[in-house]
């Protein structure tokens, strides 16, 4: 049984691949690439998962629309001995510069409909990576940015977020939050 469950959120649709809002699930599927492992769609969850190599980490993201997500968390929840506590959800958030981090443990929904959903399935007590997307300035605005992809001034800040990520993954698979949210916050 994995430690830990990371979960991406993102659309369905090669149209939102690399836009803002797909932020977690594009970073779930990079890391199965470079780990070769192999995503697979279960109806069960109505999830695509895949085991780490060391069987640590279930990685993943659901099979609906973001603001859909507490779905497909709720059965995971259900169907598997995960408590909510040692669910990690990866999602984009407005309300931090682009490419900063932030790993923290339960609150609100903070206007994301996605983690709403989540909440309102599941709960609250959910482990969030809120990776900064930046805010377009006018709230008129924000669909359209969320949907939108990264300007290429953009990249190479959200690249360096994704190697930051990356860094603390061990911590993660044994569970050890606290180290974690030391070693991103402090870098």
């Amino acid at each position: 049984m994995p430690n830990i469950c990371i979960i991406g959120l993102g659309n369905p649709g090669d149209q939102y691949n690399g836009t803002r809002h797909n932020i977690g699930k594009d970073w779930i599927k990079s890391i199965a690439a470079d780990c070769n492992l192999e995503l697979q769609s279960k109806k069960k969850i109505q999830a695509t998962v895949a085991m780490s190599s060391d069987e640590k980490i279930l990685w993943g993201y659901p099979d609906q629309y973001v603001n859909e997500s507490g779905h497909s968390i709720n059965k995971i929840v259900k169907t598997t001995s995960f408590g909510l506590d040692r669910i990690i959800i990866i999602h984009d958030d407005l309300d931090l510069p682009i490419g900063s981090l932030k790993l923290k443990i339960g609150g609100g929904h903070g206007g994301h409909n996605g983690l709403r959903s989540i909440i309102s399935h599941s709960g609250k007590s959910f482990i969030r990576l809120r990776v900064g997307i930046g805010h377009p300035g006018n709230k008129v605005d924000v669909t359209n940015w969320v949907l939108g992809k990264f300007k290429p001034a953009e990249k190479d800040p959200i690249l360096d977020s994704f190697y930051r990520f990356n860094n603390i993954i061990e911590l993660l698979s044994n569970n050890d939050i606290q180290s974690a949210q030391l070693k991103l916050h402090t870098e």
